[in-house]
């Protein structure tokens, strides 16, 4: 049985690429560059990519400045999800968070304890919503943010995937 609705017709979406580090560059950022190519290979925008040192007011004015733009549906985070003091990228966004979207973290780990088993408790990958953006934190390893992408992101960032997906409920987000 196939996932895909073939009478859905495909939404692409705008969508900003955040790395956090201290020691990437445009030139050494391979998980921003992944996740870069995985969306436009999918058929979505880039709208905005930067990398941001782990400073936690430095991700926030960043994110936020993101889900304050109307033309931007989605912000993926890459690094700052591990157990270090340096880690923040949790701390950072939560709070920006309308709603936590709970399953991403779970489905994340699940995926990954298939790979390299009980090491994916120090994964505090999550997602959120802000404003109608949605937001998903990954580590910041490109395997990680490949399954990452490829085992979750990329269904529910398509109007195509059955049963449901993210993509047909974002005009919805804003309900009161």
């Amino acid at each position: 049985m196939s996932h895909t609705a073939t009478n859905a017709k495909f939404k692409p979406l705008n969508i900003a690429i955040l790395t956090v580090s201290d020691s990437r560059t445009e030139a050494n950022d391979k998980s921003g560059k992944l996740l870069v190519e995985r969306l436009q290979k999918a058929g979505h925008q880039l709208a905005d990519k930067q990398i941001v040192a782990d400073n936690i007011y430095q991700l926030r004015a960043t994110v936020s400045n993101w889900i304050a733009d109307p033309d931007i549906h989605v912000v993926i985070s890459t690094g700052g999800t591990g157990l270090t003091g340096r880690d923040i990228t949790p701390e950072a966004l939560k709070i920006l968070y309308d709603k936590e979207i709970e399953g991403f973290g779970e489905i994340f780990r699940m995926i990954s304890y298939k790979l390299i088993k009980t090491s994916t408790i120090q994964s505090r990958a999550i997602a959120g919503l802000a404003n109608g953006t949605v937001i998903f934190s990954l580590p910041g390893s490109p395997g990680a943010c490949k399954d990452g992408w490829d085992e979750i992101i990329v269904h529910q960032l398509n109007a195509r995937t059955q049963p449901c997906n993210l993509v047909e409920m974002m005009p919805r987000f804003l309900e009161k």
